[in-house]
């Protein structure tokens, strides 16, 4: 599952690090009753999205609803108080672009990301790789491997909002994929593989050493309706809005369909295939700080995330395009003719008539 606390995030962003995190412990056996039929489908829809942490251009995208109940202990008894999380994806065959959408009360401090909302996205790599145990790998923190938990890898992407300001684009940046890691050092919106949650790494970091050739893929912002200022914060415009007004947060992600990724760390879309997804929040309620446990999830299982073929909508533009072809041509056709029609009628009438002459003597 998608568990990065406070402690994670400093410890994977760390310089100098291995960048292996603590993770907790559950209480109690674990339960799931999933709903298999749920689904996330990203349609094909080019230049449409804007990545801005703005929902103006979602509007025409339909989303999909989920229930957020507790990572560790999915009883709706302790579902989300604010209500469902509306999720929506499209690609534009290119790039894939997600708007998470969640009621809550502004709560943001400046610096401590667990005072502030937070959210992660997680797919399926490897073929064995389950939700539960985040990739389920069965070894150790100090023997998991990428050969040992072969089959396990999951792909998470993490955005904690403690140093990021509104509608600013955050994610891979030319500093720190030029040193080849998935980290992001200046909003917290980092590229993440784990095998289990003992074993979570940065994108070319892990156990056996550092490879120079990752980075960090995703690119993303975020925004909240009580703001009333839409020309663009700066830092200095902290704390952007005021403490416990009622609204709603959005995330907004893009990432490429397919990246250069060599070491089975970031997951492969593939237009008109299918994947497996999950989501999660992050929320200080009632201003208490969140635990990298304490997190909230759209349902206890995968999720299947589908990519939609643009082909239906192209075949059907085509379809369009012939019949309005078809019945351009006939009006063409019928206009030559009733120009045809009026010509000959304008001969008709304005041709000299010639009227034979009779001499007054025959009358």
């Amino acid at each position: 599952m998608l568990r990065l606390s406070l402690l994670t995030l400093l410890v994977l962003l760390g310089s100098g690090l291995t960048r292996r995190v603590t993770s907790h412990e559950e209480s109690g056996e674990w339960s799931c009753e999933s709903n298999s039929e749920i689904q996330v489908l990203a349609d094909f829809a080019p230049g449409v999205i804007t990545l801005d942490g703005h929902a103006d251009d979602w509007k025409d995208i339909d989303g999909f609803d989920f229930s957020l109940l507790p990572a560790l202990d999915p009883h709706e008894d302790h579902e989300y108080k604010d209500g469902k999380m509306t999720v929506k994806a499209v690609h534009d065959g290119n790039d894939v672009f997600f708007l998470l959408q969640v009621d809550g009360d502004y709560a943001y401090t400046k610096g401590d990301n667990a005072k502030c909302p937070s959210v992660a996205l997680m797919f399926q790599i490897g073929d064995d790789a389950t939700y539960h145990d985040m990739g389920g790998c069965k070894e150790p923190r100090d023997s998991c491997t990428n050969k040992t938990c072969k089959g396990h890898e999951v792909d998470i992407m993490h955005f904690s909002i403690g140093n990021a300001i509104p509608g600013r684009l955050y994610g891979g940046n030319p500093i720190d994929n030029r040193d080849g890691n998935g980290g992001d050092r200046f909003g917290h919106l980092v590229d993440v593989y784990a095998w289990n949650p003992h074993c979570r790494y940065l994108d070319g970091m892990g156990p056996s050493g550092n490879d120079s050739s990752a980075q960090n893929d995703w690119k993303g912002a975020w925004w909240h309706s009580s703001f009333t200022v839409h020309s663009g914060f700066v830092e200095d415009d902290s704390p952007f809005s005021t403490g416990g007004q009622k609204g709603t947060y959005y995330f907004e992600f893009s990432r490429p369909l397919r990246t250069m990724d060599r070491l089975q760390q970031d997951v492969q879309f593939t237009i008109g295939g299918s994947s497996k997804m999950s989501v999660a929040l992050w929320y200080p309620v009632d201003g208490n700080p969140w635990s990298g446990s304490g997190h909230y999830t759209i349902n206890c299982d995968w999720v299947s995330f589908d990519i939609a073929s643009g082909g239906s909508k192209l075949t059907k533009s085509v379809k369009s395009s012939s019949s309005w072809d078809a019945a351009s041509a006939f009006s063409l056709l019928f206009s030559v003719a009733a120009l045809c029609v009026a010509i000959f009628v304008a001969y008709q009438v304005s041709r000299p008539k010639n009227i034979p002459f009779t001499p007054m003597e025959n009358l």
